[in-house]
């Protein structure tokens, strides 16, 4: 009788075991990181856009990330605001095909000018109608806009598109080969 209890008592904790690790792997989150923009906080004046009105220095912020999913072959960034009056957000920011052994991106990658971004990643176009990262820029009055920097890690080493595809279908595809996401939202306001 003591025998099978053991072995029932056994079998119990090997199967909670195994239920732990797995629960514990399902926990693990992509985490997104910067040190220039901080969650619900303000956005500085060089994520800012230089134009429509707007007098910012137009620079993409540094982000990190960690805890990556596994089976990760690539990474997307995307910058969007939900709250411009367009009926559907604006597009600040969309960047595909960036390796999987990339971590980061510095401050001013979005630049499309410069080398920062890692090699076969494209940055696509923004509803601004350019290349590369284009700055918060609400309508004055408007109220407070938040800006969602997200990383999404892919199960693809390439998406099949261009620097001409449309938001709307990279972000297509970012949902057909997604592994996870992280973001940080700020907010931006224009008096």
């Amino acid at each position: 009788m003591k025998t099978r209890l053991a072995q029932a008592l056994r079998r119990t904790l090997s199967i909670a075991a195994v239920i732990i690790a797995i629960a514990g792997q399902q926990t693990q989150a992509l985490e997104l990181n910067s040190k220039t923009i901080k969650p619900q906080q303000t956005l500085n004046m060089s994520q800012v856009f230089n134009g429509f009105g707007c007098q910012g220095q137009n620079q993409s912020p540094d982000l990190s990330w960690t805890d990556v999913p596994k089976g990760t072959k690539s990474f997307a960034i995307t910058a969007y605001d939900p709250d411009a009056p367009t009926g559907s957000g604006w597009w600040h920011w969309v960047v595909f095909n960036i390796p999987a052994d990339a971590t980061a991106l510095a401050t001013d990658a979005g630049n499309i000018s410069k080398t920062l971004m890692p090699d076969k990643a494209i940055q696509s176009r923004t509803d601004f109608g350019s290349y590369g990262y284009g700055g918060a820029c609400p309508p004055k009055g408007h109220g407070k806009h938040r800006y969602q920097f997200t990383i999404h890690a892919l199960d693809t080493e390439s998406l099949a598109l261009d620097k001409n595809t449309s938001s709307a279908m990279v972000g297509y595809m970012l949902n057909q080969h997604r592994l996870g996401m992280a973001s940080i939202e700020a907010v931006f306001e224009r008096k």
